[in-house]
């Protein structure tokens, strides 16, 4: 079937399995950073005032909360964060 031939209804349930699989796979990836973190892992994240750098200072299933190199304290999607590699 075309997707110029289906009716709302039918566009409305396509939506909604598309939305739960992203869903699902966002909580994947989010998941398999969580099992990499742990406390005082340097990370770094986009925020509307550019790159933060900060420290990991509480891990929750959904949240991150880190505090940034300016002493503010964020909470933040795992699947946002990067891990700062240490160079030697």
């Amino acid at each position: 079937m075309r997707i110029d031939e289906m009716s709302l209804e039918q566009l409305l349930e396509i939506n909604s399995i598309i939305c739960r699989r992203i869903d699902e796979l966002r909580a994947q990836q989010d998941f398999a950073i969580v099992r990499q973190l742990r406390l005082g892992q340097q990370v770094h994240f986009e925020s509307r005032e550019g790159k933060l750098f900060g420290t990991v200072i509480k891990i929750n299933q959904k949240t991150v909360t880190v505090v940034a190199d300016d002493n503010r304290r964020w909470k933040i999607s795992p699947g946002l964060l990067t891990l700062v590699e240490k160079v030697k």
